[in-house]
């Protein structure tokens, strides 16, 4: 006995873990969650994080940038043998070992290309910052449609099951009046065929939501196969997501991520063109470097015995282009070739995005009218199954018509289902197209 209840309790913690890790999330946590952890999303974010390091590495360019340097050579075989001039012993020339040690600090201080590559920094790194926008509207939309595939499965069985109940109790209702006589066999023949394409239809729609759940968890960010429940309803989702003002937004083209994109792109392009027209300009850079000079015949360099001579030096370097064949002049004419069709991308990204707004809000606004269209059905379907089912079993109904009628039930619940979705669906694509999300 006490071994069961150990057993038994065992159990219960067992049930009790699992269900502490499932997670739960409402369509709000699950986009929060998402552009949290969702893999896209934190590369995303990496690539902005590098374009910052790419802006400092390119500022750090044009500022002093100090080395040093330590150079020994052992001569194997002397040319000269060491000499003193003077005989005074300072005058080692021809020594067998020598060392210098010395230390040169560069400073750029005038290159076009380096102001041009301030500039380029800047524009890369906002680039990074639309491309990561970008990443976040797309996932923030595939959350959506993801959920929302859940939804419509889980809703989907619920109804099919409720469906399979009741016509598995009218084939024992019909098989028993057929048994007595007062039914025909065509009538239970026609409701198992009913019944069975139901039954197939719920198991195609249980593999469904197998893949409707692993698709929410790769866009989540989770393991394929984790435990999640949803907590949102797909009938209150879709009054949350029916708003009319939506449609009357202003279009602000300027506010569109890929309108964005496109511009910093035509940006990006003026600037290379700028690049190579630098490339004719002279450059001019200073150094200061200086070194001590050791030789000996023996390694004694580490000894205080060891004399060293020092030198320093500071210079500038003055670089004139002045003939390059044509090759300069080539290269700017390429990069103003890249910037006219940048300018023409420009454009024509402005008129796609038009086109795509109003094909949005067209979209949108169907899917709210093709949601009252498909309840009311609902509700007319519901209304003529009843009564088709009622004159049934009254004995002034075929069995024909009552299959008719529950098939037409049957699509009208799905087309139902799918309307609400539709809704979804086409608000978050609008509102993605406009850059104005809600969640």
């Amino acid at each position: 006995m006490k071994n069961k209840i150990t057993v038994l309790f065992f159990l219960f913690s067992l049930s009790l873990f699992s269900q502490d890790n499932v997670q739960r999330f409402t369509l709000q946590e699950a986009i929060d969650y998402a552009l949290a952890n969702n893999r896209t999303a934190l590369n995303a974010q990496l690539d902005v994080e590098a374009a910052k390091q790419q802006k400092r590495e390119t500022v750090a360019t044009g500022l002093p940038q100090l080395s040093g340097n330590i150079d020994y050579q052992n001569s194997i075989k002397q040319q000269f043998p060491g000499i003193d001039f003077d005989g005074d012993g300072n005058v080692d020339f021809g020594a067998k070992q020598s060392m210098t040690v010395g230390a040169v600090l560069n400073q750029k201080i005038f290159d076009g290309s380096y102001i041009v590559g301030l500039q380029s920094a800047k524009v890369y790194l906002e680039i990074s910052k639309n491309a990561k926008e970008k990443t976040d509207l797309q996932i923030r939309e595939a959350v959506i449609n993801a959920y929302g595939n859940v939804l419509l499965a889980e809703e989907s069985l619920e109804i099919i099951n409720s469906n399979i109940a009741i016509l598995e109790k009218n084939v024992n209702e019909t098989t028993k009046i057929f048994e007595n006589g007062l039914e025909e066999e065509e009538s239970v023949e026609q409701l198992k065929i009913t019944l069975s394409g139901v039954k197939s239809q719920l198991n195609n729609t249980k593999r469904l939501k197998s893949i409707a759940y692993q698709m929410l968890n790769i866009t989540l960010g989770l393991d394929v196969n984790a435990a999640i429940e949803l907590t949102d309803d797909l009938e209150a989702l879709t009054t949350q997501n029916m708003s009319l003002e939506l449609l009357a937004a202003p279009e602000t083209i300027t506010d569109n991520i890929d309108y964005k994109i496109a511009a910093n792109d035509k940006v990006s392009k003026e600037l290379l063109v700028d690049l190579e027209r630098s490339k004719a300009l002279p450059t001019l850079n200073a150094f200061l470097n200086g070194a001590y000079i050791g030789n000996n015949e023996a390694f004694q360099f580490t000894t205080r015995h060891q004399n060293w001579i020092g030198t320093a030096a500071f210079g500038a370097t003055l670089h004139i282009p002045i003939f390059s064949s044509g090759m300069r002049s080539a290269s700017t004419q390429r990069a103003r070739i890249n910037l006219e069709k940048a300018e023409a991308n420009l454009i024509e990204t402005e008129q796609q995005l038009r086109l795509e707004i109003a094909s949005a809000k067209s979209d949108y606004e169907l899917a709210i009218e093709e949601y009252s269209n498909k309840k009311e059905n609902l509700n007319l379907a519901e209304r003529i199954e009843s009564k088709n089912q009622t004159k049934f079993f009254e004995g002034v109904g075929s069995s024909f018509e009552l299959r008719q009628a529950q098939t037409q039930l049957y699509a009208a619940q799905q087309e139902f289902l799918q309307a609400m979705l539709n809704v979804i669906n086409a608000k978050a694509e609008l509102e993605t197209v406009l850059n104005q999300p809600t969640y």
